[in-house]
């Protein structure tokens, strides 16, 4: 079996300002809602032969559009976050697969958290990409 290589960009732990969900007044409500998101890119765009931004895949306007999309409005699931998450990243060509989590927190009496993953291979990533 010959080897594999890959290289992914890891975000850990982003907090998204966002408003998600439907609450009744005794419901606890979670203040925090935390992205953590993994992208498999192309290997020689970690080993590059010289130092320079044209070498990478840079991150910074990815990013951003995902605080546009958690600040768009009210959500009533996380569900949907996630899904325009993951449109936001398949428009990358250079991003080759994804995993996504999105997770809220407390859950309950000021503890727990909750969250959902959402993981796309190379396949399912290219059937999202915009024509």
């Amino acid at each position: 079996m010959k080897p594999v290589s890959s290289a992914v960009i890891k975000l850990r732990d982003l907090q998204l300002k966002t408003d998600i969900g439907t609450y009744g007044p005794n419901d606890t409500r979670p203040d925090t809602h935390l992205l953590d998101l993994t992208l498999g890119i192309a290997v020689d765009q970690v080993m590059i032969i010289e130092d320079g931004m044209a070498y990478v895949f840079d991150y910074d306007p990815l990013i951003t559009e995902i605080d546009r999309l958690a600040a768009d409005g009210h959500y009533e699931t996380q569900e949907r976050l996630i899904t325009r998450i993951a449109a936001a990243c398949a428009a990358h060509p250079a991003i080759k697969r994804m995993e996504i989590s999105l997770k809220k927190s407390p859950v309950r009496s000021g503890n727990g958290s909750l969250g959902i993953r959402l993981t796309l291979d190379e396949i399912a990533t290219e059937k999202l990409r915009p024509v």
